[in-house]
């Protein structure tokens, strides 16, 4: 029956011999037997991952940011990887369908999925800005284009060439995601804070504001001392307004 004896033990030496020799082992490897080993596979390394990511929080943040992140990760990771493999296998095989492949879906899922053992060294590199993103999406370029030649028997200029596009494609949105992060983080930081006298003269004349119109007469026409009170209050919160403190950029 599907998933019964899954061999455990096994699994750090097929780690390695996906990351130091994956030419031999997309060679060998079997192109049918079920699901439930790969996809077993992938989560242990969504978990193994998922633990980097947490000690890199703990180190990065706060203790207490850090443990939460931390947590967040050893639960999300192997969720999001379990999941995204059958989403990323139907998008293989209809890539490996297009440049000639035979092979069928479950094939296409084993070869994701084993790839999934590059998962904890991706977290590593994760932590360097830019090029620690486009490292980890050359590298599973590279894999990719050996389960193309190995096991879907693409020529390997073709493997080359549709994944090098893919992947180009991949580090651009890469890299430009992270710049437009860091913009909007950057723009948030230099946004104007008031301080704390300031609230408290935005809460009186509001409250002056408030007042003033719960005793406006039924016909809906304030007296002279309303108005001038209205007056008041907005010039007031105007006032606060015009003095928040904005940062300085530095030159």
């Amino acid at each position: 029956m599907e998933g019964k004896g899954i061999n455990f033990a096994a699994f750090p030496q097929t780690a390695i011999k996906v990351l130091t020799a994956p030419a031999a082992f997309f060679r060998e490897m079997p192109k049918t037997g079920g699901f439930v080993e790969p996809l077993v596979f992938a989560v242990v390394m969504g978990v193994i991952a998922g633990l980097i990511q947490s000690v890199i929080s703990i180190l990065g943040l706060n203790v207490a940011a850090g443990m939460a992140t931390g947590v967040a990760s050893i639960v999300i990771m192997p969720i999001m990887i379990a999941i995204v493999g059958f989403v990323g296998a139907a998008i293989l095989f209809v890539i490996w369908k297009l440049m000639g492949s035979q092979e069928s879906y479950e094939t296409a899922y084993r070869c994701g999925a084993y790839i999934s053992a590059f998962a904890p060294i991706a977290a590593v590199l994760s932590i360097i800005p830019y090029l620690g993103g486009v490292a980890g999406i050359v590298a599973y370029t590279f894999f990719l284009v050996a389960a193309s030649i190995e096991v879907h028997k693409i020529p390997s200029q073709k493997a080359w060439l549709v994944f090098g596009i893919i992947g180009a494609i991949l580090i651009l949105l890469s890299i430009t995601g992270q710049m437009a992060a860091k913009k909007i983080q950057e723009s948030a930081s230099k946004m104007p804070q008031m301080t704390e006298e300031q609230q408290k003269q935005i809460k009186e004349a509001a409250k002056k504001m408030q007042e003033s119109a719960s005793k406006m007469p039924q016909g809906g026409q304030m007296t002279e001392e309303q108005q001038k009170q209205m007056e008041e209050a907005a010039k007031k919160m105007e006032e606060a307004m015009k003095n928040m403190p904005q940062k300085q950029e530095k030159e």
